[in-house]
């Protein structure tokens, strides 16, 4: 059995469309998830005309979504930082700081689009850093930073239902230790920026967390709390995601880039954070607000 998700977070779903997509493909009882938000029922086969329908609903700015029918409330979330669980790039806000921001930026670019390794797009970024004051970082937590819309409600409800969660990016320690707090994270991996009597030094420590980090990650808390890869729900919007978003159960590609979002089954390009818990069968009502 397939279920098919329909997620319009502007409180426009139209109910029409939901019931003519379900009449096409021969659907059941449609399971209003949230009035004018999510809507949801099954069908026995992928339909053949479903990236034609797919095209037509994001004219709509409606996610259309289609999955199985079975491990669908994850016990485990991993998610990335940057332009995920946050709407900046870190790197990106710390360089425009100090002054190398559309250096950075253009880097920046072309690594979330793998069009450079991340490793050495890091290592080129960073080094622009070089003499900064580490009181940066500071200035870009408390005046930059904001959160994705949905993130806080993500984790709180995923946690009262018994799931864990781990934050993993490529980005900087000094930012995933505040994010993770903040929303609620049970633990966090990050790269750790170098700093020699609080000054930047341009450089990363050793070993670099890129893409195979993230798989080595859910690899690790799989193993760790027992359960299995397809009790794993990944979001992430770059590159350096892919690899953790396609091993994952669920892999939600969260206003991606067209390189990723073509190779990802999951795209929510309309919906904030709180899609990933349509997505899993939780209704608006069992939402838990921290």
């Amino acid at each position: 059995m397939l279920v098919v998700s329909v997620i319009s977070q502007a409180g426009m779903l139209d109910g029409m469309l939901v019931e003519n997509v379900r009449n096409a493909w021969g659907g059941g009882v449609v399971d209003w998830l949230a009035p004018d938000d999510a809507a949801e029922f099954t069908i026995t086969a992928e339909p053949d005309n479903f990236e034609i329908v797919w095209k037509s609903c994001q004219a709509m700015e409606v996610d259309l979504i289609l999955q199985r029918d079975v491990h669908r409330r994850k016990k485990l979330l991993l998610a990335d930082m940057d332009s995920t669980m946050i709407a900046q790039e870190c790197i990106d806000e710390l360089a425009d700081v100090a002054g190398v921001g559309e250096a950075v930026k253009a880097i920046t670019l072309r690594a979330m689009n793998g069009e450079f390794d991340f490793s050495e797009a890091l290592m080129e970024r960073v080094s622009l850093l070089e003499g900064q004051p580490e009181r940066i970082i500071d200035e870009v937590l408390r005046e930059r930073i904001t959160y994705t819309v949905g993130g806080d409600i993500l984790l709180a409800t995923m946690k009262a239902y018994g799931g864990y969660s781990a934050l993993v990016s490529g980005g900087f320690t000094a930012f995933s230790e505040k994010v993770a707090a903040h929303l609620g994270f049970d633990e966090h991996r990050a790269n750790r920026l170098l700093t020699e009597n609080g000054i930047l030094t341009g450089g990363v420590a050793y070993p670099i967390l890129g893409k195979d980090a993230k798989v080595l990650a859910l690899e690790d808390l799989v193993t760790r709390i027992s359960i299995t890869e397809a009790e794993v729900i990944a979001v992430g919007d770059g590159a350096n995601d892919l690899a953790m978003l396609t091993r994952a159960g669920m892999g939600v590609a969260l206003h991606a880039k067209p390189a990723v979002a073509s190779q990802c089954d999951v795209r929510i390009n309309f919906g904030d954070l709180s899609a990933l818990l349509y997505l899993q069968g939780y209704s608006k009502d069992e939402f838990v607000t921290p």
